[in-house]
């Protein structure tokens, strides 16, 4: 994959309204989902009982927390920049998000993404707003769409 490469936040400004590169691809595991699941205190059948899903789910197997697809995306994120002033990220929060379509144990995820809006934020950072759709393999319809924000600050 290749990644967008700044020396700093104002050479990143410049990509307001443009595409990001295609994220790689993430397999979702159920010990990805089992340790979800652990942290979220949301044990839901079809979400960890593999046995139990094979039977009853329409899927036929587990599948992961919607939450977890959104949760994805910070990491999904840093994985196509290198900024190299970067210091620390920050999530700010979900302008919108739905999960058009769940994501069965073992699909693969890939980000596409763009900045929607770079707004400048206290000495030294930015708010960015992302436009993100998290993609599964062979599948029409995608995991995840969000308007997710968050706060970059530079050294």
């Amino acid at each position: 994959m290749e990644k967008l490469t700044c020396k700093n936040f104002e050479e990143f400004k410049t990509f307001e309204g443009k595409s990001l590169p295609t994220g790689d691809w993430i397999v979702v595991t159920q010990k990805m989902i089992n340790a979800f699941a652990e942290a979220t205190q949301d044990f839901q059948w079809i979400h960890v009982d593999v046995e139990k899903a094979k039977i009853h789910s329409p899927f036929k197997k587990p599948i992961a927390h919607g939450f977890m697809s959104v949760s994805l995306l910070s990491k999904m994120l840093m994985d196509l920049m290198d900024i190299e002033s970067f210091a620390m990220g920050v999530n700010y929060g979900l302008n919108t998000v739905r999960f058009p379509h769940p994501v069965p144990v073992d699909s693969r995820l890939r980000l596409h993404s763009s900045i929607t809006r770079i707004e400048e934020y206290a000495e030294n950072g930015l708010k960015i707003t992302w436009d993100c759709t998290i993609e599964i393999e062979n599948v029409e319809k995608p995991a995840c769409v969000a308007e997710f924000v968050s706060l970059m600050f530079e050294n």
